[in-house]
């Protein structure tokens, strides 16, 4: 036996205390979330798995870097740390048969191979089963978001559902006729302001901390065209909480200042802008979002050139109503050169108009509602 060897043993304590503290700070941070009366966000893969998240991310083991966010460990996340950290420094460890070990990977469905002959309503109405899932249960450290409903998603990598291209989606389902399914996609993000105050980008941990275009007004209404103005009342809570959430701290802006979502310009106008809770990279495109933030200093006497702003704002870029990469490079390209939060808070002038007019829209309702009894 090596010296080495006989000072394996050691390993496994220490980290299992480190295990244990970390198990200690998690429950104490779920009990004061559950005294504010605020239901406990579940961490995100990369808070869970920390270390090993980053070493999975940069070693490329996925051709996508969303696949290792989306795996689910196969027991407690802490005991699979701290076997990494027993294990990661032996000769013999190989990093990917670790994660086969411990996480079951995303399943890669089967392409979907549409009949011959059929025409566009026959395909698009083909589709709707094949891209409808349930998942009222998910394993316990899933980074998965339960939901009440069956809900549609995009489809491919795209394996949960996303806010505001689901009223598009849906517009399509009350066009084939499936109002059931509107029924149900509503109602899955009733249960999101429920629990968490607003609608995540996606039902998974890592995009809690981020919402999209607010759309749930528009869904709210597409379905009382056909369900009638009841379906105002049935939602009016969740409608004004998700407005409060958009609207959080405004009261108290002064001119040319923003907090989180809401902007108050020199001129005292009042306005939304997209937020991300975290400045941190993105678990779904973790690699990237750290290559990308390298370009910038860690610190800088500007802080929105710093390099924490630039993954926020990786992260914000994302939430905009436009597609993908392209969408985050036009963003951070403007914001880059910006001298100062007060000068460019981040004010998308094209989606502006959502929050106001929900509330506006809101106002409405009241209305209907108190004529519909």
């Amino acid at each position: 036996m090596t010296s080495t060897d006989a000072r394996r043993p050691a390993a496994l304590p220490c980290s299992l205390r480190l295990a244990i503290g970390g198990a200690l700070i998690a429950l104490m941070s779920l009990n004061a979330q559950a005294e504010d009366g605020k239901t406990a966000p579940p961490p995100s893969p990369d808070i869970l798995l920390g270390p090993l998240f980053n070493d999975v991310q940069s070693a490329k083991l996925f051709a996508d870097q969303k696949t290792f966010a989306d795996a689910i460990p196969n027991s407690d996340p802490l005991m699979i740390l701290a076997d990494y950290r027993m294990q990661k420094n032996q000769a013999s460890f190989d990093l990917r048969h670790f994660v086969e070990l411990n996480f079951t990977l995303p399943k890669e469905n089967d392409t979907y191979v549409p009949p011959k002959g059929q025409t566009l309503r026959q395909h698009i109405d083909g589709l709707w089963p094949v891209l409808t899932r349930s998942t009222v249960e998910v394993e316990k450290w899933d980074s998965l978001l339960p939901l009440p409903k069956p809900y549609v998603v995009p489809g491919g990598r795209f394996r949960e559902v996303y806010y505001w291209d689901s009223y598009f989606t849906m517009l399509g389902l009350a066009e084939s006729g499936h109002w059931d399914k509107v029924e149900d996609m509503v109602a899955n993000f009733a249960a999101e302001i429920d629990a968490w105050g607003h609608i995540p980008n996606g039902n998974r941990t890592y995009y809690l901390s981020r919402s999209q275009p607010p759309f749930f007004s528009f869904m709210v209404s597409l379905l009382a065209t056909h369900d009638g103005d009841q379906v105002l009342k049935t939602y009016q809570p969740q409608l004004e909480k998700e407005y409060r959430y958009w609207m959080a701290g405004a009261d108290a802006l002064a001119p040319g200042s923003a907090d989180k979502r809401a902007v108050r310009m020199a001129d005292g106008a009042l306005l939304n802008r997209y937020w991300d809770d975290n400045d941190t990279p993105r678990p779904e495109s973790w690699l990237d979002d750290v290559k990308t933030a390298k370009k910038q200093p860690e610190s800088s006497g500007n802080r929105d050139l710093s390099r924490p702003a630039l993954r926020r704002r990786l992260r914000l870029g994302f939430q905009l109503p436009l597609d993908g990469q392209s969408a985050a490079a036009r963003h951070h390209s403007h914001h880059l050169d910006c001298p100062g939060r007060s000068q460019c808070p981040d004010v998308p002038s094209g989606e502006n108009p959502r929050p106001r007019q929900q509330g506006i829209r809101g106002q409405r309702w009241r209305y209907a509602v108190r004529c519909a009894g």
